[in-house]
């Protein structure tokens, strides 16, 4: 893909796209010999960006809403997620922009073009603290409400220096994902790309293996279909559900990084929609075998459900494959999602300089600065997590849904027809419900904590 003589002289305006081109006939490729990313590495590479730490969650969103309304519900989230990005590179290819952020500023100006950036960097950075608390978590363990839960490596050899969580994380920050983020290509991550994708599959494998058997046993039961109402409380729980399933496909931010890398750039629809349906499929049993295999039990982040003995020979083997798989996975995930988080804070703190893959200074430091608050956030702020629960769902929702809408109801271009304006109204309603359940739902739940700990 060439970049067009228009964008070429937006790069000094605050229009300019963030991303390098295949062949830029101004500052040439940023690495010889590259001809264009496949149509496997872009579908794992797009696939990894979707499946994160979300799935965890999954489970115990259809364990509230019952089997058949919360698979129904992931297929739906699916089919509006096509629809958001559809709308996203139709009118991308109608105003020529680039990137993401310069379709939003073609139809909302500078403003609109900062704001998503600021959502793109608030919900990234706050994605990629979470995910190394995570992996602190699974690796060297955690302690809540007063209980230890031992991480992996600490179960192995035992309470030493190097498996203290700091110690563990510093050694993992140093030298897996520090090697990882420093790629110039999203291209070169799509061998890592595929392998969080199998262990993404091993998850799932493993789950459905342990639940097929003990269905089997006869030491489990067939999981509701329908959900349990017994109160008012009950009820309202059900829209807690809402964010986890409407965020579990954002992927939006790393639309055009992609794109813009392939030797085919007409091959992203199917891209898209291969992944999804992967990742659907991918939800979908998940979902399915976990609330199957631990019913009511099911925990909001299932990972937990494997933290204690599974009712079957070799339990104890096949949890710390859960969760080393799990982990490893995160740590495959995170260099592709610090990708668009460095674009994007790029694009707000130097809007008119040339693309950040042209400028090895800047972009070595920009990676080491957000790198190094990424660390400081999982390590030193232990409240962070709270304050991204409210940060993370709105901007995540925005991204996904509300400036794709907003793009299609602007109609800038002239393209837009009856259905995608229909589509965009249901979509602003759906990210309005699910940010205002989200934020309600976290209120409530800090209040309630707090209630406890007073009595």
């Amino acid at each position: 893909m060439t970049i067009l003589s228009s964008d070429r002289k937006q790069r000094r305006n605050p229009k300019a796209p963030l991303l390098p081109q295949k062949h830029d006939e101004d500052y040439g490729s940023v690495e010889a010999g590259f001809e264009g990313a496949s149509f496997s590495g872009a579908v794992f590479n797009l696939s990894t960006t979707i499946v994160g730490a979300g799935i965890m969650a999954l489970p115990a969103a259809v364990k509230q809403l019952g089997l058949v309304p919360g698979l129904i519900m992931i297929v739906l989230g699916a089919m509006l997620t096509e629809s958001s990005i559809d709308m996203i590179m139709r009118f991308t290819r109608a105003s020529k922009a680039a990137s993401y952020s310069g379709l939003v500023g073609d139809a909302f100006g500078g403003p609109g073009r900062t704001l998503l950036q600021l959502c793109v960097v608030v919900n990234n950075f706050g994605m990629l603290v979470v995910y190394m608390i995570i992996i602190g978590d699974v690796l060297s363990g955690t302690s809540s409400e007063g209980v230890r839960h031992s991480g992996v490596i600490e179960e192995w050899f035992g309470q030493r220096w190097w498996t203290a969580r700091f110690s563990l994380l510093l050694l993992t920050t140093l030298f897996v994902l520090a090697p990882l983020i420093s790629f110039k290509r999203v291209d070169s991550l799509r061998y890592t790309s595929a392998l969080s994708v199998a262990l993404a599959v091993v998850f799932v494998a493993i789950t459905a293996g342990v639940a097929i058997f003990k269905l089997i046993d006869g030491s489990i039961e067939f999981p509701r279909l329908m959900p349990k109402l017994v109160d008012q409380a009950s009820f309202w729980k059900l829209f807690t559900t809402i964010p986890i399933l409407v965020t579990a496909y954002i992927c939006h931010h790393n639309i055009h990084p992609i794109e813009n890398e392939l030797r085919d750039p007409a091959q992203m629809k199917s891209i898209v929609r291969t992944s999804l349906a992967f990742c659907s499929t991918v939800y979908i049993a998940t979902s399915f075998f976990g609330f199957l295999l631990f019913g009511d039990h099911t925990m909001d982040d299932v990972l937990a459900n494997f933290d204690a003995d599974l009712g079957i020979p070799y339990s104890s083997f096949l949890d710390d494959i859960v969760r080393v798989s799990y982990g490893v996975h995160l740590m495959l995930v995170f260099p592709i999602v610090f990708f668009s988080l460095r674009l994007h804070l790029d694009g707000l703190l130097f809007p008119f300089a040339i693309p950040i893959a042209y400028d090895n200074r800047r972009f070595y430091s920009v990676t080491a600065v957000l790198m190094g608050f990424i660390f400081l956030g999982a390590n030193f702020v232990p409240s962070i997590w709270v304050a991204f629960q409210f940060t993370g769902a709105t901007a995540a929702i925005a991204v996904g849904f509300i400036f794709p809408a907003a793009v299609a109801l602007r109609n800038t271009s002239g393209i837009a027809t009856k259905k995608d304006k229909l589509v965009s109204w249901v979509m602003i309603f759906l990210a309005v419900s699910s940010s205002t359940a989200a934020i309600s739902s976290d209120i409530y739940c800090i209040f309630s904590r707090e209630k406890v700990a007073r009595s």
